[in-house]
C-alpha cells in the first residue's frame, strides 16, 4: 500500500479500532469472573471492632512461610487498609488493590500456589498537635510488621489460582504474633528500656527509648570511665558489633591489646519507622531532643563513661551513618568525631532520586525520551529494583507512609506535615511526581551538606578533624554520588580550610566501613580520642 493512502486510512481505521473497543471493552469487563481473597479475624481472636491493614502474600513455594518471603525481590503480595471491623466481616482483597511485583491479582498466572494473610493492627494516636491518627504501635520488636507482637496470621494453604476462570479465597486469622523476648544481660551485654516523657506527650502513647551497651574488659574490676562509641544504625536487641563469646569479635574486643571502650546502640523504634533518624520532627515527634536530654544522659547515669566531648563518637553505616553524620553536624560541641559509613544522601541530589533536579521520581527525563530511575543495583551493575518498584513495595506495605519502610522513613523525618496530619509526600507514591515545595522543606532543614554551606564560619571551627566517611564507590543505592559532592565542596572551604576525611571502596557495595572491619575503626577512634585529650588528661583506659 502506497504510504500516502496508508496515511490517509489510518484515521479511519483508528475510528474504526476505536469504536470496536469501546464496543466490546464493557461487556469483556462485565464478563469477568469474580477474583478475590477474603480475609477474616474471628471474634477468638479479636472481639472488639479492628483498624488495621490485611495483606495476602501469594508464593510457588512453601519452604519459608510466604510472610517472610516478600521483600525488594520478593513474591506477589498485596494490602487493604480497614476501619472498624467488626469480627467474621471480611477484607476483601481483589483485582483494585496494587501490589508489588505484580500490579494486580488478575495478572498472576494460573497455577498452582501457596497463599498467606496477615493483618496489622493500628492504635490511634491522639497527637499533642491535634491530630488524631492510626499508626502501629511498636512492640519493639521494630516496626516490622511481619513479626509484631498482637499482629494476626494464618495457616499457609495451597491453592488452584486461575484469574480466566475466578476464584474465591477465604483465609482466617489462626495465630499472634508473640511478645518480644528480650535476651538477658551477661557480663558484657547490658540492656535497659526507659519511656520518654518528651516523646510520649507529643504521640499521647507511651513512647520508650532504650540502649545495647557493650562494656570493655575489666569493667566489673576496675574504678575507671571510659569513652563511649555510640553506634548509630536500625532497630536491634543484638550486642553491638554482634558480639558473642567465643566468636571472633569476642577475642578482639577481650584481648589484652584492644582498647578499652564502651560501644552503646540505641533504640528509638517510631510509630513510622524502626529508627527516628535522631531529627526533631514534626511528624516523627522531637526525637533528638529525647535522645539528647533523656537517653543519653542515662546511659551515662548507668555507666562509667567519660562525659567530655573528646571521648564521646559516633559511629555507623546506612541509615546509621546518615545519624552519626547528622549528630555531630547538629551537635558539634557534644561529640568528639565521627565515622559515617554508607550514610543515607548528605544532599539530596545524591542516591537514585535527584530531588533537586527529577520532576518525577520514576523516570529519568533526557529529552526526547526517559528511561527509568534505577534505585538499587548489583557490584556488576545489574538493575536490582527501579524506584517505582519501590515505592510501590512501600505503598503496598502500608498507605499514609505506614509501611515501615526506608522511603517512608525519609518522608517522616525530613518533610513537612500535611493537612490529615500524616507527612506531605516529597513524591506521589504511584505516579512519582515530585512536590518542588516539600523539596525545598527537605532541603532548609535536613540536608547536611547544605546545612555546612550556609552555617560554615560558625559550624566549621566546630567539624575540623571531626568528620570520616567511608563509601564503596559502587553503593547499591548509589550513596555514594552525595558523598562525592560532600567531599568535593569540603575541598573549597576556607574560614576554616577543613577537607574531611573521605575513603572509597574500589567496588564495593553497600554497607563497606573502610578496611578491615568496624572494631578496627573502633581502634581508629581510640587512637583519635588519644590525639585529642586535653593536656594532662590520663588514659588508664589504654592502659594494656
Amino acid at each position: 500500500m502506497p504510504v500516502a493512502r496508508a496515511l490517509r486510512l489510518a484515521p479511519a481505521v483508528a475510528v474504526l479500532l476505536s469504536g470496536t473497543a469501546a464496543w466490546r471493552f464493557p461487556l469483556h469487563a462485565q464478563a469477568r469472573p469474580d477474583t478475590r481473597f477474603e480475609i477474616v479475624v474471628p471474634a477468638a481472636f479479636r472481639p472488639d471492632p479492628l483498624t488495621g491493614r490485611a495483606y495476602v502474600m501469594i508464593s510457588r513455594t512453601n519452604d519459608r512461610e510466604p510472610r517472610f518471603q516478600i521483600g525488594r525481590t520478593g513474591v506477589p503480595f498485596y494490602g487493604r487498609d480497614f476501619e472498624q471491623l467488626r469480627p467474621g466481616t471480611p477484607v476483601v482483597i481483589d483485582r483494585n488493590d496494587l501490589g508489588h511485583q505484580v500490579d494486580s491479582i488478575d495478572e498472576i498466572p494460573a497455577g498452582d500456589y501457596y497463599v498467606q494473610a496477615m493483618v496489622n493492627v493500628y492504635s490511634e494516636f491522639r497527637r499533642a498537635d491535634g491530630h488524631v491518627l492510626w499508626m502501629h504501635d511498636d512492640q519493639w520488636e521494630g516496626q516490622n510488621w511481619r513479626t509484631s507482637p498482637g499482629n494476626l496470621y494464618s495457616t499457609v494453604q495451597k491453592v488452584h489460582l486461575d484469574p480466566k476462570q475466578g476464584y474465591r479465597v477465604r483465609l482466617s486469622m489462626s495465630a499472634v504474633n508473640p511478645p518480644v523476648v528480650i535476651p538477658p544481660d551477661d557480663r558484657w551485654v547490658k540492656r535497659f528500656k526507659i519511656q520518654s516523657p518528651t516523646l510520649t506527650k507529643f504521640w499521647g502513647r507511651p513512647i520508650y527509648l532504650g540502649a545495647t551497651v557493650l562494656l570493655p574488659r575489666d569493667y566489673e574490676t576496675s574504678t575507671i570511665s571510659y569513652p563511649v562509641n555510640y553506634q548509630q544504625g536500625h532497630f536491634s536487641l543484638a550486642p553491638p558489633f554482634r558480639f558473642e563469646v567465643g566468636n571472633d569479635v569476642y577475642k578482639q574486643w577481650t584481648d589484652d591489646r584492644f582498647p578499652r571502650v564502651i560501644t552503646v546502640t540505641l533504640q528509638h523504634p517510631t510509630p513510622y519507622f524502626d529508627d527516628s533518624y535522631v531529627v526533631n520532627s514534626p511528624n516523627a515527634g522531637p526525637y533528638d531532643d529525647a535522645i539528647m536530654n533523656e537517653l543519653i544522659p542515662e546511659v551515662e547515669r548507668r555507666f562509667r563513661t567519660i562525659r567530655e566531648p573528646w571521648a564521646r563518637w559516633l559511629s555507623g553505616g546506612s541509615t546509621g551513618g546518615w545519624i552519626a553524620l547528622a549528630m555531630q553536624i547538629f551537635h558539634p560541641d557534644y561529640f568528639g568525631g565521627t565515622w559515617a559509613f554508607c550514610p543515607d544522601p548528605v544532599t539530596f541530589t545524591g542516591g537514585a532520586i535527584n530531588l533537586y533536579k527529577d520532576s518525577n521520581a520514576f523516570y529519568k527525563d533526557f529529552g526526547w525520551y526517559r528511561q527509568p530511575t534505577i534505585y538499587s543495583r548489583e557490584v556488576n551493575g545489574d538493575v536490582r529494583e527501579t524506584a517505582r518498584q519501590r515505592s510501590y513495595l512501600e505503598l503496598v506495605s502500608g498507605t499514609k507512609g505506614r509501611s515501615g519502610e526506608q522511603r517512608d522513613v525519609f518522608e517522616a523525618s525530613f518533610g513537612p506535615i500535611g493537612s490529615d496530619g500524616y507527612f506531605k509526600p516529597v513524591y506521589d507514591k504511584r505516579t512519582g511526581v515530585i512536590d518542588p515545595v516539600v523539596v525545598q522543606y527537605w532541603k532548609e532543614h535536613f540536608d547536611l551538606l547544605y546545612l555546612m554551606q550556609r552555617n560554615w564560619p560558625t559550624l566549621g571551627p566546630k567539624l575540623v578533624d571531626k568528620l570520616h566517611v567511608y563509601v564503596g564507590d559502587a553503593d547499591t543505592y548509589f550513596l555514594d554520588r552525595a558523598v562525592r559532592e560532600m567531599d568535593a565542596w569540603m575541598k573549597t572551604t576556607s574560614n576554616p580550610h577543613y577537607e574531611g576525611f573521605f575513603v572509597y571502596g574500589d567496588g564495593k557495595p553497600h554497607c563497606w566501613s573502610g578496611p578491615g572491619n568496624g572494631l578496627d575503626r573502633v581502634r581508629d577512634m581510640a587512637e583519635f580520642g588519644l590525639r585529642k585529650k586535653p593536656d594532662g588528661v590520663t588514659t588508664p583506659w589504654w592502659t594494656y
